[in-house]
């Protein structure tokens, strides 16, 4: 049995989702001796240097940070292997060489927003989304050489519902991971679990589903699908990257971002894509076997705003979505 004071621990992390679990581990009375988080950049409109969130919490609670700009590079391995981690914990970061997760005696574990072996890749909890998933959930594992394919210490599912968007389902997972991460630390301490090869959860190699990192291209709305897929891609990327598409009216195209939709039934002998609207409480567009009412929208260059804010500031009868 390891006494959680004596475990020096590095954690590993960059975005919100992350600072759950090191929020956790802090609260719990475990010693963190060190963070490694991504450097600061530029961003925003004004294009001021911010900090990850991952930083600002680390600053607040006095620990050290590292920042590499690459894990190989020779200080930064010295100033992790000064650290003398027993332990390292990642939690939404990058890919790390060997050298860096092989580095501490217990290993290092990763916490993957999925039911792995299933949506191995940067972007679980869209792809799951956008695919339909009911479920999904977080895994725990050990590193080892290829991305996301390390032996399972745990796995905890959890229910997809219709109408659930991609900001619904992180803020879920980044609670649950963090729960989920405690427990794992404590199965380390008490030197009581089995790990679990990722093969053994696969029954069919064909439909192992990937999660790659997205694109805008990804997010560009194909109106001749299916409402139950378009309607998924939706809220996939909602609240981000956000699915868009093209406001026809004319000669004039300009990017508009959809962040919410209905789907609803109906015929219509209209094109996919057609627009149907009251110009005062509706936007219903065409597509294969029936309509998807836009509910949230965004303008390029304008605010986000419910459908009737913006049938008041702009009218779309006759335009098309493509």
């Amino acid at each position: 049995m390891i006494k959680k004071e004596d475990l020096r621990i590095v954690f590993m992390g960059t975005p919100e989702f992350a600072v759950e679990s090191l929020k956790a581990l802090l609260k719990n009375n475990y010693q963190v001796v060190g963070v490694i988080t991504a450097p600061d950049k530029p961003a925003g409109r004004g294009y001021q240097v911010q900090c990850s969130a991952v930083k600002q919490y680390a600053l607040g609670e006095g620990l050290t940070i590292l920042q590499p700009e690459k894990l190989k590079e020779e200080t930064f391995v010295e100033e992790l292997r000064a650290l003398k981690a027993d332990l390292q914990i990642v939690v939404a970061f990058r890919m790390l060489p060997e050298v860096v997760w092989n580095m501490p005696r217990l290993g290092t574990f990763n916490l993957h927003g999925s039911l792995l072996p299933q949506y191995r890749g940067a972007a679980p909890i869209n792809w799951a989304i956008i695919n339909g998933e009911k479920m999904t959930g977080v895994t725990t594992f050990f590193l080892s050489h290829e991305i996301d394919t390390g032996k399972i210490i745990f796995r905890e599912g959890t229910v997809i519902g219709p109408e659930e968007n991609a900001g619904d389902i992180h803020d879920r997972l980044m609670q649950n991971g963090a729960c989920l991460v405690l427990k794992t630390m404590e199965a380390i301490c008490n030197e009581n679990y089995e790990t679990t090869d990722q093969e053994e959860y696969i029954i069919n190699p064909d439909e192992l589903k990937l999660a790659p990192k997205i694109f805008k291209e990804n997010c560009r709305i194909d109106w001749n699908k299916k409402k139950e897929e378009i309607h998924n891609l939706i809220r996939g990327l909602s609240p981000y990257p956000a699915a868009w598409t093209e406001l026809v009216a004319g000669s004039t195209r300009h990017s508009l971002k959809i962040f919410s939709a209905v789907r609803k039934g109906g015929v219509s002998d209209l094109p996919n894509g057609s627009i149907l609207t009251d110009n005062k409480t509706y936007i219903d567009v065409v597509v294969e076997d029936g309509f998807i009412s836009l509910q949230k929208i965004q303008l390029s260059g304008k605010k986000m705003m419910g459908v009737e804010e913006f049938l008041r500031g702009k009218k779309v009868e006759g335009d098309i979505v493509e």
